[in-house]
C-alpha cells in the first residue's frame, strides 16, 4: 500500500459489479482459496499471492485494473538485475573526484569579495544518477546525428562542470569564474544551464522549475515528428530529463504526462531525484512522495520504475517472509526517513527496527555502523544501471525512474538531509577534511587549512581519466555539447509575397487572415515549405487555418482511425502520421514547448524547422511568459503570432480575452523582435526579413512576435514608393496630410491605422488640420534602436552623437504628435522621449470588457473622434487653435457618451 492509509486503496474502480457470474461455483472456489490463504498464512501472504496473480494476468494479456502504487521497494528484483558492464571501483574514484570539485567550486565562489554562491546539495544527491548516464547511456553527437537530449537539473550544474573539468573540457580558471560571467570573461561559467550564455556547452535551459519536464516531453515528441515527416533520422535519440521531487509540485511538471503516454514516447525517460526535500524542508513530510508520484505517472499511462534501496537492503528483504519489513517501509513517512539520514545507527535500530521483535531479529547481527549505512537506491551504480537499462528496453510507453537519495550525500553531517542544506554554500575546514576522508582523496591537511581549498585532478594519464575518455568515445562524444550543423536555407524570392502586396481590393479581411495567406504561399515553396511547423492550441478554425487541413494535415502518430464528423466538407478535419500541423489541444504551455523544440531543431538535430505558433494574444506572453524566456535562452527561432490582439478588437469576449499589454510584455524579452502591423504588405516584408534573419546567412538567435487582429479591414496595395526600411525598423508614413492650416502627426499601429486615416480626413474637412499618418509597425524596435544609440553616445562622448531612427524620421516636421493603438499607453509611450516636439498617447488602459467595438473604443477614448480631439488638444497647448474648440469637439462627437458611438465593424471570428 502507498502509506498504510485506508484512504488510499491500491486499486481504483474496475470491480465487476455489473458483470454477470456465469459460473458461481467456480467463483466461490476462488474466494474460498483466498479466505484459506488469509486464515492459514495471514493477510501479508494473501496480499503477495494476489499481487502475483495480477502480474500473471497482465503477462497473459488479461485486462485487470492498474494498481495505483506498489510496495516501497525496488521495482526491479535483485535476481532480474542485468550484468553491470562498468568498473565500479574506477567509477567510484571518478565520481569522488567530481563530487569534490563540484563542492570546492561552489565554496570558492563564496569566498570574501566574491560571494556569488551556488548550490551543492542537489548534485551531491544525484551524482551517481548522472555518472551512470555519462558512463553508459548518454549518446553524444560525434556520429553526426543529434545524439541524446539531456535536460540536466539546473541546481546540479556544478557537478556537470566538475566532470567537464576532469575531461579537460573546462579549465581551473573557468571553474574559478563560476557565476562571474562578465568580471571573469571569457572564462565565466553560467550559474545554471543557459545555452545563450554558453552556446557550445549547454543545450537546454532547465532551472525555471517545471519547464524541464514539460520541454523534455515535447522534445521527445518533436523527435518523432521529425522522423515521421522524413526531416531527420532521430531513431537513436533518447530524451533524458533529470528532475527533483519538489519540482514535481509545479503544474508544468505533471500537466502534460498524458501526451507522452498517448503517443507512446518510449524515447523518453524521466529520472526524478527523490531526496525527499524541497528547497527549505521535506516534500511530503507526512506522506510518501515516491508513492504519490508512482500513482500519478501510472495513472497517466507511464511505465514506472522505483529505485528505493541500495544493495545493502537485499539480504534483509530476502528474509522478510512475513512482509513485516515491507510493511514498515510502506508505513514510514518521508519526514522520518529524512530524519534517519541525519541520525546514528543506534537511533535507526531503536526507532525503525525496534518496535517489532521480528524486525529487531533481522538486524541483531548487524553493527550500528552497518545499520547506518543501509543506503538509498539512487547512490548504487548497479541498481541505477539496471533501472536505466530497463527504461531503454521498455517499448510503447515513456518511463519514469523514481530514485531515492539523500540531499547533500557525502558532504558530511552538517549537510546531509538537513532542511537548510539547499542554501548552504560554504564548507568549513572541518567539513572539508571530513569530506575528503569520505571520498578517500589524497589531499594534505595543509592544503585545506591555508587559503582556498584546491581542486583535485588524478592526472591526465591516470586510469580514471582514461576510463572517462574511453566511455565517452564509445558513446559518441562528450555531453553536454551544443553543435550547430544546419546550413542556411534557400529562401523564397519576392514571388512568394506577391499576393499580400496586392492588397485585398474591395474585400475586407483581418490581419490574421492576411498573415495566413502569406503562410499558405510560403508552405507551397519547394525549398522550405516542408520545414514550416504550424502550431495552434485548438483554434485553427478561429484563425482561418482550417484551409490547411486537406493538404498539410494534422500530425497524429496513429493517423485517423475514425470517420470525421465533417468528412463531407471541403475543409474536413484530417489527421495523418506524416501530418505537418501540430494540434496540441487547449494547452498554451504545450504549444509553446512544441514551438521551442521545433525552433531549436537547427541545433539539436542540424535540421532547421520554422515553427509558426498562432494563439489568442492574451494567452501568450501573459500565460507562458516564462517559456518565452526559455525559448530565448535555448536560442530557438520561429514566428509567434498573437492573434485576436487588442483590448477592444475581440468584441464580445470581455476581460480575460482583451489583450492590451502583450506588446509591452514582449518588449522585455531581448530575443523577441515584435511587430504590430496594419496591412498585408507590411506583414509580407516583416515575414520575409524574419526568414532572412533567422534562417539565412549569419542567422540570428531571435524569434519574431507579430500581433494580428480579427477585425476585417480593406488592405491597400503596396505603394510604389514603399518604405521597406521604415516598415522593418518600426515607422513609415502611410498617408501624408493633403490640406489644412495647422500641421500634426498621428502615429498608429495595427488595427488603429484605419482609425487614424479616418481621423485625418475629419481633421482636414472640419478643423483645418493637415495631419500625416504614420504606421508604427514596431514601437518596441524603435525604442531598442534609441536605447542602443543612447548607450553608445553615453560611452563615446568624443564621437559624433548618433540620432535614433524615430527622431530621424520625425524631425523637421511641424506640429504635435499623437500616438494611438489598441494597447495600453505604456506601449507607444516607449518612444516618447525621442519624438521631436510635443507628444501625447491614447491607449486602452485598464481592464477590458464585453461590448461592441465602437462602444469600447469610445470608452477608452481611442476611436476616430477621440483621435481628432487628441490632435486638437495638443494644438491648443501650442497655441495653434483656441481651447474653446475642444469643448465643441467633445459635444459634437458626444465623446462622453459611449452609447453615441457607432457599433463599428461587427465581423471577425471571436
Amino acid at each position: 500500500m502507498a502509506s498504510g492509509s485506508d484512504r488510499n486503496p491500491i486499486i481504483i474502480g474496475g470491480l465487476p459489479s455489473q458483470v454477470p457470474d456465469f459460473d458461481p461455483e467456480e467463483t466461490q472456489e476462488w474466494l474460498d482459496s483466498l479466505d484459506a490463504a488469509v486464515d492459514e498464512r495471514g493477510r501479508e501472504r494473501a496480499r503477495y499471492l494476489m499481487l502475483r496473480l495480477i502480474e500473471r494476468a497482465r503477462e497473459k494479456r488479461v485486462a485487470v485494473p492498474e494498481m495505483r502504487s506498489s510496495d516501497y521497494v525496488n521495482t526491479i528484483a535483485t535476481k532480474d538485475e542485468p550484468f553491470f558492464p562498468g568498473n565500479e571501483e574506477i567509477e567510484r574514484k571518478v565520481l569522488n573526484a567530481t563530487r569534490w570539485n563540484a563542492a570546492v567550486m561552489v565554496s570558492r565562489a563564496q569566498r570574501p569579495g566574491i560571494g556569488v554562491g551556488g548550490h551543492i546539495a542537489t548534485f551531491a544527491s544525484s551524482a551517481s544518477l548522472y555518472d551512470v548516464g555519462f558512463n553508459h547511456f548518454f549518446r553524444g553527437k560525434d556520429e553526426g546525428d543529434g545524439g541524446d537530449q539531456i535536460f540536466f537539473q539546473g541546481h546540479a550544474s556544478p557537478g556537470v562542470y566538475a566532470r567537464a573539468f576532469l575531461l579537460d573540457r573546462l579549465s581551473e580558471a573557468q571553474l574559478d569564474a563560476f557565476r562571474q560571467e562578465k568580471s571573469k570573461a571569457p572564462n565565466g561559467l553560467s550559474s545554471y544551464p543557459h545555452p545563450r550564455l554558453m552556446p557550445d556547452f549547454w543545450e537546454f535551459p532547465t532551472v525555471s522549475m517545471g519547464l524541464g519536464p514539460l520541454g523534455a516531453i515535447y522534445q521527445a515528441r518533436m523527435n518523432r515528428y521529425m522522423e515521421a515527416r522524413g526531416i531527420a533520422d532521430t531513431s537513436k535519440s533518447h530524451v533524458w530529463a533529470y528532475l527533483g521531487d519538489g519540482e514535481m509540485d509545479e503544474p508544468e511538471s505533471l500537466g502534460q504526462l498524458s501526451i507522452a503516454a498517448r503517443e507512446g514516447l518510449d524515447n523518453l525517460t524521466f529520472v526524478v531525484n527523490c531526496n525527499l526535500q524541497r528547497l527549505d524542508g521535506p516534500v511530503r513530510g507526512n506522506g510518501k512522495i515516491m508513492q504519490e508520484l508512482e500513482s500519478q505517472f501510472r495513472g497517466a499511462g507511464w511505465n514506472v520504475i522505483k529505485l528505493v534501496w541500495d544493495r545493502s537492503w537485499d539480504p534483509l528483504l530476502a528474509q522478510d517472509r512475513d512482509g513485516i519489513l515491507v510493511n514498515k517501509l510502506n508505513s514510514t513517512p518521508d519526514g522520518q526517513f529524512q530524519t534517519y539520514a541525519t541520525e546514528t545507527g543506534a537511533y535507526i535500530r531503536e526507532h525503525f527496527f525496534g518496535d517489532d521483535q521480528r524486525l529487531r531479529a533481522m538486524v541483531e547481527n548487524m553493527t550500528d555502523d552497518q545499520i547506518l549505512h543501509l543506503g538509498r537506491g539512487g547512490h548504487d551504480h548497479k541498481k541505477i544501471y539496471a533501472a536505466y537499462a530497463a527504461a531503454k528496453a521498455h517499448k510503447g510507453q515513456p518511463t519514469v525512474i523514481l530514485a531515492q537519495t539523500v540531499k547533500g550525500w557525502t558532504l558530511g553531517p552538517n549537510f546531509e538531509g538537513r532542511n537548510a542544506t539547499h542554501q548552504m554554500k560554504k564548507l568549513t575546514v572541518a567539513d572539508l577534511k571530513g569530506f575528503r576522508d569520505r571520498l578517500h582523496l589524497p589531499i594534505p591537511d595543509k592544503d585545506l587549512e591555508d587559503g582556498l581549498p584546491p581542486y583535485y585532478h588524478p592526472g591526465r594519464n591516470s586510469e580514471e581519466i582514461q576510463y572517462m575518455h574511453d566511455r565517452r568515445k564509445g558513446l559518441g562524444g562528450y555531453v553536454p555539447t551544443r553543435v550547430v550543423r544546419a546550413e542556411p536555407l534557400k529562401l523564397p524570392d519576392d514571388k512568394a509575397y506577391a499576393g499580400a502586396k496586392k492588397g485585398s481590393g474591395q474585400q475586407k479581411i483581418a490581419t490574421t487572415m492576411a498573415f495566413v495567406r502569406v503562410l499558405k504561399d510560403l508552405m507551397r515553396d519547394k525549398e522550405i515549405g516542408k520545414r514550416f511547423v504550424p502550431i495552434a492550441p485548438d483554434e485553427y478554425r478561429t484563425f482561418g487555418m482550417d484551409a490547411f487541413f486537406p493538404s498539410a494535415k494534422i500530425y497524429n502518430p496513429l493517423g485517423q482511425q475514425y470517420e470525421s464528423v465533417d468528412r463531407e466538407l471541403l475543409l474536413a478535419y484530417k489527421e495523418s502520421p506524416t501530418g505537418q500541423m501540430l494540434h496540441d489541444g487547449i494547452t498554451e504551455a504545450g504549444c509553446t514547448a512544441s514551438l521551442i523544440a521545433a525552433g531549436s531543431a537547427y541545433a539539436t538535430h542540424g535540421e532547421p524547422l520554422i515553427p509558426v505558433y498562432v494563439f489568442y494574444s492574451m494567452f501568450g506572453f501573459q500565460r507562458t511568459g516564462d517559456q518565452f524566456w526559455q525559448m530565448a535562452d535555448q536560442l530557438a527561432r520561429g514566428f509567434v503570432l498573437g492573434a485576436t490582439a487588442g483590448r477592444t478588437t475581440l468584441t464580445g469576449e470581455g476581460l480575460q480575452h482583451a489583450d492590451g499589454h502583450s506588446q509591452l510584455l514582449a518588449s522585455t524579452n531581448p530575443a523577441c523582435v515584435s511587430y504590430d502591423p496594419a496591412y498585408g504588405y507590411e506583414i509580407a516584408h516583416i515575414v520575409k526579413d524574419g526568414l532572412r534573419r533567422m534562417y539565412g546567412e549569419n542567422a540570428e538567435d531571435i524569434f519574431y512576435y507579430l500581433t494580428v487582429y480579427n477585425e476585417p479591414i480593406q488592405h491597400p496595395a503596396e505603394p510604389s514608393d514603399v518604405d521597406v526600411e521604415g516598415i522593418l525598423k518600426g515607422l513609415h508614413r502611410v498617408k501624408a496630410g493633403e490640406k489644412g492650416e495647422h500641421a500634426a502627426r498621428i502615429l498608429a499601429s495595427g488595427v488603429a491605422v484605419p482609425w487614424a486615416i479616418e481621423a485625418q480626413q475629419i481633421l482636414a474637412d472640419e478643423w483645418d488640420v493637415k495631419a500625416d499618418v504614420w504606421s508604427a509597425t514596431s514601437w518596441n524596435e524603435l525604442r531598442r534602436d534609441a536605447v542602443e544609440i543612447e548607450e553608445h553616445n553615453l560611452l563615446h562622448p568624443e564621437e559624433e552623437q548618433r540620432v535614433p531612427y524615430v527622431t530621424q524620421k520625425l524631425q523637421g516636421a511641424e506640429g504635435p504628435t499623437i500616438a494611438v493603438s489598441d494597447w495600453m499607453r505604456a506601449v507607444p509611450d516607449q518612444i516618447a522621449r525621442w519624438v521631436p516636439g510635443t507628444y501625447q498617447s491614447l491607449g486602452a488602459d485598464g481592464f477590458g470588457f464585453a461590448d461592441t467595438r465602437g462602444a469600447a473604443r469610445r470608452f477608452f477614448h481611442i476611436d476616430v473622434q477621440s483621435i481628432v480631439l487628441g490632435v486638437l488638444t495638443e494644438l491648443a497647448k501650442e497655441g495653434k487653435v483656441d481651447r474653446s474648440l475642444l469643448k465643441q469637439a467633445i459635444d459634437r462627437y458626444q465623446l462622453l457618451d459611449v452609447t453615441a458611438a457607432e457599433a463599428g465593424e461587427a465581423g471577425g471570428d471571436a
